[in-house]
């Protein structure tokens, strides 16, 4: 891109945003260079769509008290336009990932957060994410995190007994530094 003389930024999905005006032989030049690396060139409306199927996906999964008892492809449709799937092959090309494996990753995340910092029974994180069963859901966390969801369990207990002991010791007038 600095050889053709394009000016560009990073987004926050890691896509890469030209400033300023293009001629389409360079646009075509670019394209064509990219694609021999294994890059796509999104247009604005794709890469638009895109984010907004990144931002749909983690508002819905990360902001919702439950996961709602529908098909993700249901609200994405809802929430964009989305009905096209070269959009899909577009995102997997993009994101490295179907959307489908997205969805899951973003619902591991989830659950981490709902173990570590909430309390919540396994059954109940496998109902608040909308899973069939707790069987299924610890089956998916191991396949992905390559750990039991019980290991986040203990982490957030020693993290409690860091947090109690110090609380206990700085009551007795002891001072504590979290400084090394």
């Amino acid at each position: 891109m600095d050889k053709l003389g394009v000016n560009y930024r990073f987004s926050i999905h890691d896509a890469i945003e030209f400033s300023g005006d293009t001629t389409d032989e360079v646009y075509n030049r670019l394209k064509s260079n990219l694609l021999k690396h294994g890059l796509i060139l999104l247009d604005r409306g794709d890469s638009i769509l895109i984010d907004r199927i990144i931002n749909t996906i983690t508002d819905v999964i990360h902001n919702s008290k439950q996961l709602p008892r529908v098909k993700f492809e249901d609200i994405l449709t809802d929430r964009s336009t989305l009905s096209d799937e070269s959009l899909l092959k577009v995102f997997s090309d993009v994101k490295g990932m179907s959307v489908l494996q997205f969805i899951i990753n973003q619902k591991i995340e989830r659950m981490k957060d709902l173990l570590l910092y909430e309390e919540h029974s396994l059954s109940e994180i496998a109902n608040i994410l909308n899973y069939k069963n707790t069987d299924q859901m610890i089956a998916q966390f191991k396949k992905y995190t390559d750990l039991p969801p019980n290991y986040f369990k203990k982490l957030k207990n020693e993290r409690k007994k860091i947090i109690i002991g110090s609380s206990q010791k700085s009551n007795n007038g002891e001072s504590i530094s979290l400084s090394q």
